[in-house]
């Protein structure tokens, strides 16, 4: 493993310095919330992503740069602030694909005591390594923390197992007879969701409860969903992850068009708080 670093480190440094092809891609948005009987927000969000090439070697850096966190209840904004998000170097020799992830998450991680999610402690940097093997379509991954995982597309199944210490997890996919099926075993643990489209309305239904339904024509489309009540989840285990606060059953309705300009304005209610989300975002 460590052989394969310093390997992956090389090979970084020399196409440093001659970096083949940049590609910016982003998007930016405002939205007004009138937040239902609570004050009213006004939230913003820009993002932008740089994708280097160098023959077979890539970095991709993402960066939130619009001095603010999207989602934040506050609106004030530090113009200063540019916040990274994501970068990771990859590159391919022979059969091997090396990917290290060198952004960690914890550092910068703002946790929600009612959204649901707790990031866990410790490093979140990591180098992965894959091998394409030579066993039909199945491919061998590899990761420095020892986890093993196989992939592979069968008879139009797609199965993905990673072997752990104690916690195993097969997830597999496929399209049979118009209905999209998914399914993921973690640990014990095994949630599905079904979808399929009846008279032009993309609907989904998971294991959680939840149902989505979409329908429309492209560029103007609606979007209904049904979002079950969650239970409290006090301790996180290796099946539920993180700890959640309880939060009772909602519905959303989201009704977006895209403009001539190339923007796209959406407007969205939100039953749990009775509130109507005005947005109007760009992409490039």
């Amino acid at each position: 493993m460590k052989k394969l670093i310093a390997l992956f480190a090389t090979t970084a440094v020399a196409s440093g310095s001659a970096m083949g092809a940049i590609a910016l891609s982003g998007a930016a948005s405002i939205s007004y919330d009138d937040n239902g009987s609570s004050a009213s927000v006004t939230k913003y969000d820009a993002d932008l992503t740089i994708v280097g090439t160098a023959g077979t070697t890539t970095y991709t850096t993402s960066m939130d740069i619009d001095g603010g966190t999207d989602g934040s209840a506050s609106t004030t904004i530090n113009n200063t602030d540019v916040n990274v998000t994501a970068a990771t170097l990859a590159t391919t020799i022979g059969p091997v694909t090396i990917s290290a992830d060198m952004y960690d998450e914890n550092d910068a991680a703002t946790v929600s005591s009612t959204g649901g999610l707790i990031t866990d402690s410790g490093d979140n940097r990591s180098i992965s390594i894959s091998l394409d093997a030579p066993i039909g379509d199945a491919t061998i991954g590899l990761d420095d923390s020892g986890d093993v995982t196989v992939t592979g597309t069968f008879s139009g199944v797609t199965v993905s197992h990673t072997m752990q210490d104690g916690t195993d997890t097969t997830s597999g996919s496929a399209s049979i007879a118009g209905m999209d099926i998914t399914l993921t075993n973690d640990a014990g643990a095994t949630e599905w969701t079904l979808g399929t489209t009846v008279a032009g309305t993309a609907v989904t239904l998971g294991s959680d409860k939840a149902v989505t339904a979409t329908f429309g024509v492209t560029g103007n489309t609606v979007v209904v969903s049904h979002t079950a009540e969650r239970a409290a989840v006090t301790s996180a285990t290796s099946s539920t992850k993180h700890t959640t606060a309880q939060k009772n059953a909602y519905t959303t309705v989201a009704v977006s068009r895209d403009l001539t300009s190339g923007a796209t304005l959406s407007a969205t209610y939100n039953t749990f708080d009775d509130s109507l989300t005005l947005k109007a975002a760009v992409a490039f």
